[in-house]
């Protein structure tokens, strides 16, 4: 059986060096992951603001689908990190909620392939340019299989995150990165023999890259040393209704959570293409700036769910407690620092993915510029918010943080957003200031929630 590390640590720098040798691998990998979106738009910027937002309209949709279905993957972390907190059965629990996850992976990516196929009507009726829309729709023709294999490589990480076998996810993630780097110059650009595909040339570049990866992440659950004997993928066939239905049961909450939140980021990329394409494409930079710091305090978060999953199964609330103090505390020193990168620096930041070359890019970047001041503002909310979620996930709290996600990123964030960008002369940065809104409300929730557990009955009694 993979080391559970069942034994509570002694003091808060016990809990942190454990933290932080967790998560350590898992933000490196998130920011080799982020680098490969990053890298796709690097690249499509180069070939002008009209490709660079068509593709934007489409990753959005593909963004969006994705990361729903992650949130059901994402159920299989405390509930492998409980029963290996438990220690009684670990092994045969542990392999149940793997092989109902890949039953989930495999029924929720054919459904989302087929809604991905109605991407450029979707954008037609949110009242999108038609040349972007048409544009987007063949984007997604090639990117929309590329969704299974995400799907899996999210479920394999989880896995192995919670046996803590991280090293491994970022030694592929690394990989990736190269590969798609490679496979972007070619594709995109027509390198090495191949024709010069444009911005498709990405797409195909996705595909390639996300099935390499679930591979290579598939073939090491079944090689690792440790997790060999477990026989994760023993009996792939074969239902297991209960557990699929406690998967579902946790994972829908989880992945409800999340739809709010990309939702909210796609919708205002929409919102912005109400506005003009300087302001889609000025977004696509600022956003993809935020995300690439953001992956930090997800790997924090992700680390966290897995240190309080092991309180919770082993009924140690004093575990618990420590792990989410110092989860809390990692992730706000970060997201300070981001705030005042983003703050400090924001046209050399934003000047990376745009040549000057090209028409209207001086345009773009002052735009990209102005909603970056207001993203180093919500780096600080929107860290508070991942981690205030994914301690609560670790006590199998899902339901009530998603509906403090549909309140805060729906009602509060993209409404108020939007009354600010077409009530007054605030426009695009209007709706930056919006989402931070809507992150502070989120954050707040889940941080006043997760200070009153033992009241709620959340924290398992000893």
């Amino acid at each position: 059986m993979p080391r559970a590390l069942a034994a509570a640590p002694a003091t808060w720098r016990d809990e942190l060096s454990a933290s932080l040798r967790l998560a350590g691998p898992l933000v490196l990998s998130n920011l080799a992951a982020n680098a490969i979106t990053t890298t796709d738009v690097l690249m499509l910027g180069r070939l002008g603001p009209e490709p660079l937002a068509a593709s934007a309209l489409a990753v959005n949709f593909f963004s969006l689908v994705l990361f729903t279905g992650v949130g059901l993957t994402i159920a299989i972390a405390p509930l492998i990190a409980s029963a290996l907190g438990r220690r009684i059965g670990a092994v045969r629990e542990s392999r149940r909620s793997f092989r109902m996850g890949l039953w989930l992976v495999a029924f929720y990516g054919l459904a989302g392939v087929g809604v991905l196929s109605l991407v450029e009507p979707l954008c037609r009726l949110l009242g999108q340019d038609p040349r972007l829309s048409a544009a987007a729709g063949d984007f997604m023709g090639v990117l929309r299989w590329a969704l299974l294999p995400g799907l899996l490589i999210f479920l394999f990480r989880t896995a192995l995150t919670a046996f803590d076998r991280t090293i491994v996810t970022l030694v592929v993630a690394l990989g990736g990165v190269a590969l798609n780097v490679l496979l972007n110059w070619t594709l995109i650009f027509g390198h090495l023999g191949m024709p010069a595909f444009g911005m498709i040339g990405s797409a195909m570049a996705t595909l390639i890259t996300n099935s390499v990866m679930a591979l290579a992440l598939g073939v090491t659950l079944t090689r690792l040393a440790r997790l060999r004997t477990m026989h994760l993928f023993g009996h792939w066939w074969r239902p297991d209704w209960p557990r699929f239905r406690e998967l579902v049961r946790l994972g829908t909450p989880i992945a409800l959570t999340w739809a709010f939140e990309v939702s909210v980021f796609s919708c205002a990329v929409y919102l912005m293409g109400l506005i003009d394409t300087t302001s889609v494409a000025a977004h696509v930079i600022a956003l993809q700036i935020a995300a690439f710091a953001f992956m930090v305090p997800l790997g924090l978060s992700q680390a966290a769910t897995v240190r309080v999953g092991y309180g919770h199964g082993a009924r140690d609330p004093a575990w618990i407690a420590l792990a989410g103090r110092v989860a809390i505390a990692c992730a706000l020193a970060f997201a300070l620092l981001s705030a005042a990168v983003m703050w400090l620096f924001p046209s050399r930041l934003a000047g990376l993915f745009l040549d000057s070359a090209e028409p209207g890019s001086g345009a773009v970047l002052a735009l990209a510029v102005r909603f970056l001041l207001v993203a180093a503002v919500f780096q600080i909310v929107d860290g508070a918010q991942v981690i205030g979620a994914s301690i609560l996930r670790g006590l199998h709290d899902t339901r009530v943080p998603m509906l403090y996600a549909g309140f805060g990123y729906w009602a509060v964030g993209l409404g108020s957003g939007a009354y600010l960008a077409f009530a007054t002369p605030l426009k695009g940065t209007g709706i930056w200031i919006g989402l931070a809104l809507g992150l502070a409300v989120v954050s707040v929730l889940m941080l006043v929630r997760w200070s009153r557990r033992t009241r709620l009955g959340l924290v398992p009694p000893t």
